[in-house]
This record gives structure tokens, sequence and C-alpha cells, in this order.
């Protein structure tokens, strides 16, 4: 009897430890998607810069993450021998894995808002800093209930702020410090003359559409894997995310007036509001919450685009991840509730107390630290260098030849 036990404990420790590293797998190559939807967005002569800052940022988080963040997060760290670390399959260290393909996305957002003009190394230390340590701050208040936050949000409003795949604690973070970063730096140069903006043509629209079908793939690892292991898998988070999508994609299409830029985004847009209650929604909830988050992607990169000239966002990040975000974890306080056909174990205050503290942490985290960085080595490119494009003047190579 022993033995029978001591296999089936085996099997499920393979078996979620398998389902968790697909998960990470599959959000790991989402980062080939945020790398490509740069590429398309970008003018040609920055092609090459937003592959590299993708990947260069990705190993940068790794580090970070690995010898602070986590265990800022989890309190764990992996000063062990490899024999310890190894013990249930790894499970532990392939969680690090998947937890970290989430924290490196919020690098990778910043880097489509400050494209075009960005100094490089000094974003990967900016990066460094936001994975290592502000990211993780917010991250263990809400998935690990650090400093009793969790459990004075349901003492105080009834219940503790829910977010199943990462609404606020990964979309709302990147969408919120890439702001700050965005706000730093300025516009581009020739972006806006006399108060009006000039358009400046995606250099590739099937690498931007590229981009945006990997992420929506990969979002379904995202979503469904944020269970972790085997028993937690749900059928309802996999609709509910696909919901998400095609109300985005579809409300994205009719109001940017079949904008291809608008209807790429538009799934994302609807993804980013569906993680926080893709567990707890009615299908044809998530389909509204998508829906709106669509809507209010196309409007408000619309207005900040023609109207804030400071707010020079070149892929729009601030909109899809943080206002999106933002919407989809106060929407879990309303779509998730029972009246409205969801779960329920959800406040409506708890969420919006809980969205609100993710943007201060984010806002107050992303000016500190690009401030830092900026006062010390310098945020932007000089104008002659922002003008010859980041992909000569960092890398010292075109994205083609000219043969």
């Amino acid at each position: 009897m022993e033995n029978i036990n001591s296999a089936v404990e085996t099997l499920v420790s393979s078996s979620n430890t398998f389902f968790i590293l697909l998960g990470a797998i599959m959000v790991f190559f989402m980062h080939a998607g945020f790398a490509f939807l740069e590429v398309g967005t970008v003018r040609h002569k920055n092609q090459v810069n937003a592959l590299v800052k993708i990947i260069t940022d990705f190993a940068v988080s790794t580090i970070a993450y690995f010898f602070v963040g986590y265990s800022i997060a989890y309190g764990a760290d992996f000063f062990a021998s490899a024999t310890d670390l190894a013990q249930s399959n790894g499970y532990e260290l392939v969680k690090f894995f998947f937890l970290l393909t989430f924290a490196a996305a919020i690098p990778a957002i910043v880097s489509g808002g400050i494209a075009e003009r960005a100094k490089f190394y000094p974003f990967l230390i900016g990066s460094a800093l936001i994975v290592g340590v502000v990211y993780p701050f917010f991250e263990g208040l809400i998935w690990n209930g650090n400093y009793g936050y969790q459990a004075w949000l349901e003492a105080t409003f009834g219940a503790q702020f829910h977010d199943f795949a990462g609404s606020i604690v990964v979309h709302g973070m990147g969408g919120w410090i890439a702001l700050a970063a965005i706000i730093l730096l300025g516009a581009r140069t020739g972006r806006y003359r006399e108060g009006r903006p000039v358009a400046f043509a995606p250099s590739s629209i099937p690498f931007l559409a590229l981009g945006a079908w990997i992420l929506t793939v990969g979002w379904f690892g995202f979503n469904v894997m944020s269970a972790q292991t085997m028993d937690g898998i749900s059928g309802l988070v996999a609709v509910n995310s696909l919901m998400a999508m095609v109300g985005g994609t579809l409300v994205a299409m009719l109001m940017g007036k079949n904008d291809p830029g608008f209807i790429h985004n538009g799934p994302l847009a609807g993804l980013v509001a569906g993680c926080a209650g893709s567990d707890l929604f009615h299908p044809m909830g998530a389909l509204v919450v998508g829906g709106v988050a669509g809507a209010l992607f196309v409007y408000t990169f619309t207005l900040f685009q023609n109207k804030f000239p400071r707010i020079d966002d070149v892929l729009g990040v601030w909109p899809l991840h943080g206002l999106c975000g933002f919407w989809g974890a106060v929407a879990a306080g309303i779509f998730g509730l029972e009246s409205f056909g969801g779960m329920g174990g959800v406040t409506f205050m708890s969420q919006l107390v809980g969205s609100l503290t993710g943007v201060a942490v984010a806002l107050i985290g992303g000016f500190a630290v690009y401030g830092l960085v900026g006062a010390i080595a310098g945020l932007r490119l000089s104008q002659e260098e922002e003008y010859n494009g980041a992909d000569l003047s960092i890398h010292k190579i075109a994205s083609t030849s000219e043969d």
C-alpha cells in the first residue's frame, strides 16, 4: 500500500510540474509576441532595437528575480544544494520559472511605450530595479498576502482582492510603470508640430499582426495555467478568456473603423481585462468585460495621442495594459458577483481599493526608478542618435541590408 501511495504522489507531483512547465513555456513564448508587436509598430530604423530589448530585458529580469525579487514576493530563495532544489521533481523551480515569465512581462510592456528614443543600458538597469524590487513588492501583497494587506481588505470590505491571472498585478503594473517612463522621456522628436500629432506609420503590419497572434495564443497559458496545479484546471477560465478576447476584437474593429492596429490590439485589451476574473465570470460577463476594454483602448489611445503631446506612448501600452488592467480588476468586483452571474467571493470595494493600490505602487515605483536612473545616466538618446535611429546608434546595424 505504501508503494502505491508513493507512486500516486510521484505521479501527481510530476503532473503538476509538467503542467506548470508547459505554462511557463507558453508565457515565455509570449515575449516573442511582445517583440514582434513592437517591431511591426516602430519605424524601420528602430526594429533591431525592439528585438534586442525584449530578449536582454528577459535576461536581466531573470537575474533580478532569481536573486532578489522572488524572495521579496514569496520569502523563498535558491541558496540550497541542487539535491534540495530538485525535491518534488523540482516543482518549486518550475513555479519560479512560470512566475518569472510574468515578472519579465513588466519591462517588455514598458519597452513598447518608450520605443524609438530610449537609451539602452539605463533602461536595462531600470528593468532590473523594477523586476527586483517594485513589482515583487506588490506581487507579494496580492499573491502571497504579505504585510497583512489581503487580511486587511477582507476585514474591511468583506473579501480579499482577487486577481487570478494578473490584470493589475502584471498588466496594470506594467502599464502604469510605463506611463511614468513615458512622461519622463517626453515625446519623440518630430512627433508633434505646433501641437498637432504627426503620424509615424507602422513599419510592418504583418509583424504587428504576428506579435498580436503570438500573444493571443500564449495568453491561454497565461490564464488557464495560473491555476499552477492540474487539479485547478478550469474550462471556465479558458472560455472566459476566449470571450473576453472576442469582445475586445469586435469592439476595437467597430470603434477603430477597421484600422489593423486597433483590430490586432483589441483582443489583447480584452485578454488583459479578462485576467483578473477569468475564474469567476459567466462567459457572457467576460464578453462584456472584453468589449468594454476594447472600447477603452481605442478611445483613450486616440485621445491621448492627439491631445496630450507629452504622453507619446508608441504601442499604447498605458491604455492597453494600464487602463484595461484597472478596468478588468474592478470588473471582477462587478461581473464576478453572483447577482451578475459570477461565482461570487468578491466585493466591489476590495477590487477598487486593491486596483488603486496597484496603480499607486506602479506610479511611485516607476517615477522613483526611472527618475533615479535618469538623474544618474540619462534616459534619452541625443537628437542626432534618435534621428539616425536606435538600430544604428546603439547596435551599429540596420534591420535590412542596403544591397
